[in-house]
């Protein structure tokens, strides 16, 4: 699985490996720089310690290499002098391999949130297209945790971990070159200790990965938690239940605490046991140099310093190296969950032969079933809306209702029979062009945290001010939004907190107002609410029926009694049809539902 995912990984990061070339070149450039910095450091010693001149006879093949290369540098040149030009020529070379060290990080961070942006749309995008039934099974948090955090932690394979990789492994290898250049058998002593460290690691990473996963599944379920509970702060507050929210959150986050300490335990142990091997090693490298009967050389002390700190630099390039199985672990860990996301089937795709949608006659249901799984929703329903006419769907909760509305814009498509505008099957018409044709109202208004303004023209981006402010009329919610304190530009807060039912309403009927769509779904769009928003939200509704073809659902029948044709729905099936007055003559379930609305307030009166 680690493979598959890691490869998936790369092909995302495809458009950035120049960049991570280029930056990848930089950190290179910077690595054989600290390298070179040892090769001028022993003969800068030696004119210090006053032991020999800086070019002085070599006894190991790096001094010989040294003396070589900064021969054009030191000729003719006396000790004072010497010393001066190696002092300057040492942070020539420090500058140099910082200013490489900057861009190379530079350029890796460009590539690193590169990559985050394009995982994050990627998967932001496929959401867009997953069947609507998955975001009803799934918590909200999780999938936040999936775009936020999986995603950033994703780059560390890519970018990070890898460029510390090539990086490290470059500036092990001229460690090495330098290292054997003094002595061949102190290096090997040296690097006879490494399986050590790299046993020692393995053991620890397989403990990580399992933990890694059961801390981004809690972290996951803790994002669930806030989103869904801060949404819900009038429930909890309304039916005081303060005490107990804050005992359930801390009981979760204390178990997400146990997670990420367990995760972090053997993630953070690896730094103490490559510190542990770094100070074995040194203090084998200052015993063997002390004997040279088991190097078979004798070191002077510039070179044994020279090679301490060649040793020391690459303790740090080990430890990194050791630690980049971890680093791809909780990587490819977090590109596992996201691209688990990504490999849900999408729904909404276009066959290759679909068309634009036209509306002239008339919409058809034929013989029309849906279900949700194994549970049966709507049950063969059969019926034809002719376009200018105004069809209502009624019956008791749970009939479907809403199920049967969703099929025409195609948020579900049926598991049986066949929906038909114009003669032309709905699935044969591109989604786009389909939409287009269809207004939406519903109970549970959709009010986005933006400006008045944006709300009501999300239908039509490109609306003017002119055109946003007659809709608002229309709709009943001129007066109201002139009130706001910046009036069509006023902030309506997440979910359109500042606004009241009614109002929430009228602004999504003035966004249909808008729109100006030839086919209208009225889902419940007056319920719920007082009489006085009742009466404006209705009044809204009335000038948005006109000249429009109109499929709507209501719980209060005296808003459908003038509909062309009543359907009455039960169980997923329709069980009546006809015009109010014929229905009510008939005494079936329509009659039994309009004399529990109706009766008593008669009475009454």
């Amino acid at each position: 699985m680690q493979p598959r995912v890691a490869r998936r990984l790369f092909e995302v990061a495809r458009p950035y490996w120049g960049l991570f070339a280029l930056g990848l070149g930089c950190t290179l450039m910077a690595s054989i720089l600290d390298g070179i910095t040892i090769i001028i450091l022993i003969p800068l010693l030696k004119t210090l310690f006053g032991t020999a001149g800086a070019l002085a006879q070599p006894s190991t093949q790096l001094e010989a290499i040294s003396n070589q290369l900064l021969s054009p540098f030191l000729g003719g040149a006396d000790p004072g002098e010497a010393g001066t030009r190696l002092v300057m020529l040492l942070l020539a070379g420090l500058l140099l391999k910082n200013l490489f060290g900057y861009a190379g990080g530079q350029l890796s961070i460009g590539v690193q949130e590169g990559l985050v942006r394009d995982l994050r749309v990627k998967l932001y995008r496929h959401l867009l297209t997953i069947d609507l039934g998955f975001f009803q099974r799934t918590r909200q948090g999780q999938l936040v945790s999936g775009i936020i955090a999986d995603a950033d932690q994703s780059k560390q394979a890519v970018t990070a971990a890898l460029g510390s990789f090539f990086q490290n492994l470059v500036l092990i290898l001229s460690s090495l070159f330098i290292l054997s250049g003094i002595s061949w058998r102190l290096t090997a002593i040296t690097l006879a200790t490494a399986p050590i460290l790299v046993l020692g690691i393995q053991q620890l990473l397989r403990r990580l990965r399992r933990h890694a996963g059961e801390w981004a599944e809690q972290r996951g379920q803790l994002t669930s938690t806030v989103t869904e509970r801060l949404g819900a702060i009038k429930l909890i507050r309304g039916y005081g239940a303060e005490e107990q929210e804050i005992a359930a959150f801390a009981e979760q986050s204390d178990r997400y605490r146990r997670r990420l300490i367990r995760t972090q335990r053997f993630q953070t142990l690896t730094h103490p046991v490559s510190e542990i091997f770094g100070g074995m090693v040194i203090i084998l490298i200052i015993w063997a140099a002390s004997n040279p009967d088991v190097i078979g050389v004798t070191l002077s002390p510039e070179v044994t310093i020279g090679f301490l700190a060649m040793a020391l630099k690459m303790m740090a390039p080990i430890k990194a190296l050791s630690q980049f199985p971890t680093s791809m672990a909780l990587a490819l860990a977090a590109a596992e969950r996201v691209f688990a996301w990504l490999d849900r089937p999408a729904s909404e795709v276009d066959r290759p032969d679909a068309v634009p949608a036209r509306f002239e006659r008339d919409l058809v249901f034929d013989r029309v079933s849906f279900q949700y799984d194994t549970e049966a929703v709507v049950t063969d329903v059969s019926f034809a809306v002719p376009k200018g006419k105004v069809v209502a769907i009624v019956g008791p909760s749970g009939a479907g209702k809403t199920t049967l509305l969703e099929l025409v814009p195609r948020f579900h498509d049926p598991s049986a029979g066949e929906i038909r505008l114009d003669g032309v099957p709905l699935t044969n018409l591109t989604r786009r062009s389909l939409r287009d044709l269809i207004g939406l109202v519903s109970q549970d208004t959709v009010v986005l945290n933006d400006t008045v303004h944006a709300n009501i023209a999300y239908g039509r981006p490109l609306a003017t001010r002119d055109q946003v402010r007659e809709a608002a009329r229309a709709a009943n919610a001129f007066d109201f939004v002139s009130r706001l304190p910046e009036g069509f530009d006023t902030l309506l807060g997440e979910r359109g907190t500042r606004l009241s039912g009614g109002q929430r309403q009228r602004i999504a009927i003035a966004r249909a107002l808008l729109r100006d769509p030839p086919i209208l779904i009225l889902d419940e769009a007056t319920s719920a609410l007082d009489t006085e928003s009742e009466r404006l939200v209705q009044e809204a509704i009335d000038r948005l029926m006109r000249d429009r073809t109109v499929l709507v659902v209501a719980h209060r029948l005296a808003t459908v009694q003038h509909a062309d044709e009543i359907l009455v729905l039960e169980d997923g099936r329709i069980i009546e049809r006809g015009p109010h007055l014929a229905l009510l003559a008939r005494g079936g379930l329509y009659r039994r539902l309009y004399d529990l609305q109706f009766r008593t307030a008669e009475e009454v009166a």
